[in-house]
């Protein structure tokens, strides 16, 4: 931005730059439309502003992806599945009106996982997104378009999802970092939903101060969401490093079984030790605590998430919205039936089957209502974490970014890749990806970190101490 403001670049040469690395890039699969034209004609008028002397957005000139689940009046938005492959938008999420409100550029819709259910990014019907480190890896998902575009400098920013950790593990895996503020931190009107409890649109960028520019400019009330929060939006980019705001000790925690899961890769673990070691010694406090419902968090989030999904999918049935078959079919259920099978992709039926299972007569008590019970225990033990700490970390996910194809063929061990992030969700807490570490085959990784609802100043301070003291701006 401080270039803009002195002439030595423009929003158009900012445009051509990134433009030229999306064509370079094309074998990643992270963009599925470029708004070449629109984002050149707007990147124009915004040289145009500036030129005049005319009052600048906070977000003036900043080239911005959407991940294909947000919505952008006139342009595709199909949620990277064959359901809605044909459908335009007809109005434009929260979050898109205040990023263009503020001089942002958007330069393009991003693939994911269908519908935003998935951990690797190999479930969207237009192929596999590729890790830009490792091409022969997965980003992580379901946001991976969002965090690979980040990754490799095709846009400044990405607005992605999560739902379960689908921004946290993706960046986690390509090297950058990722924000899930707080449940109702920023309006979800606009974003397709997949599980409308644990929904939260998430921030992708390359350092903790770009996140907090960005949520400053997205967060807050909205009357079109119901679910937002009131609570005043805070200054998060000029506090951040402000002498109201100073660098503290904080009173961190950490979960012992997590450290201690047998699915944990010993190079995360050995990484993970070493820095509550440097913390020690720089002053902090670092405690671990019990957490014997860790094995729970992940069927928990599951029952709930699908049981969520089977109800907001119902309506793309080819009639109200979607796909729809051009075979003959001989009754209404044949025909809807014959919608929702093409439309769909295997593991989007998957979840819907399950979240029906979990909602039928006979087993709704069993799952779903032990499920809800266990995510009020939840809740009671992060009150009881944020009564005494000021945050809590731990790993993003159990290993690095793995090969394409290596789990397709075990669902369990897929859904496990959630085990660090769900959490979260399931509280309704924020929590950040914070890019620290290379493994000996130089693939990325970092730490993850809490904090209360609401808290994200709190939050986003520790994460930039952080990332100071290992170097990293």
């Amino acid at each position: 931005m401080d270039d803009l403001q002195h002439q030595r670049t423009s929003c158009q040469e900012a445009v051509n730059h990134f433009l030229l690395r999306i064509s370079e890039k094309k074998q990643l699969n992270a963009f599925l439309e470029v708004f070449e034209e629109e984002a050149l004609e707007r990147a124009r008028e915004l040289d145009q502003q500036r030129l005049t002397g005319a009052p600048l957005g906070k977000l003036h000139g900043v080239v911005i992806g959407l991940k294909d689940v947000i919505s952008y009046r006139g342009h595709t938005l199909s949620a990277s599945s064959n359901m809605l492959a044909d459908y335009t938008a007809v109005y434009s999420a929260t979050v898109v009106e205040r990023l263009l409100a503020e001089g942002a550029i958007i330069i393009g819709r991003q693939n994911c996982d269908e519908f935003a259910m998935g951990s690797s990014n190999e479930h969207s019907a237009f192929g596999p997104v590729r890790n830009d480190a490792d091409n022969d890896r997965v980003p992580g998902g379901s946001s991976g378009g969002s965090a690979v575009a980040v990754q490799a400098g095709l846009c400044m920013v990405s607005l992605g999802s999560d739902t379960g950790g689908s921004v946290r593990q993706p960046a986690d895996f390509c090297g950058v970092v990722g924000l899930k503020p707080s449940y109702g931190r920023i309006s979800r009107y606009g974003l397709i939903a997949y599980a409308s409890t644990f929904d939260q649109i998430g921030i992708f960028s390359r350092t903790v101060a770009d996140a907090a520019l960005v949520l400053e400019v997205i967060a807050g009330a909205d009357q079109m969401d119901s679910t937002v929060s009131t609570a005043p939006v805070e200054s998060y980019s000029r506090l951040l490093r402000s002498e109201t705001n100073p660098p503290k000790k904080y009173r961190l925690a950490y979960f012992r079984q997590a450290l201690d899961h047998p699915s944990l890769d010993p190079e995360i673990k050995t990484a993970f030790t070493g820095l509550i070691e440097r913390l020690t010694a720089e002053g902090h406090t670092i405690t671990p605590i019990e957490f014997e419902l860790l094995d729970y968090v992940v069927p928990t989030y599951y029952v709930l998430t699908t049981a969520e999904a089977s109800t907001n999918l119902s309506r793309y049935d080819g009639v109200k919205f979607g796909h729809q078959t051009t075979e003959k079919c001989d009754d209404l259920t044949a025909f809807y039936k014959k919608n929702r099978s093409e439309g769909f992709g295997r593991e989007v039926k998957k979840r819907i089957m399950l979240g029906t299972f979990v909602l039928s007569a006979f087993y709704f008590d069993a799952y779903f209502a032990k499920a809800q019970q266990i995510r009020r225990l939840l809740q009671e033990k992060s009150t009881e974490i944020f009564n005494s700490y000021d945050a809590l970390i731990s790993p993003n996910a159990p290993c690095t970014a793995f090969k394409l194809g290596e789990k397709q063929g075990d669902a369990t061990e897929m859904y496990l890749a959630d085990i660090y992030t769900v959490f979260a969700n399931l509280v309704g807490i924020p929590g950040i990806s914070l890019p620290l570490f290379h493994n000996n085959a130089g693939m990325p990784f970092g730490i993850q970190v809490m904090s209360d609802q609401l808290k994200e100043l709190s939050l986003l301070t520790l994460s930039d101490q952080l990332m100071q003291a290992e170097g990293i701006n």
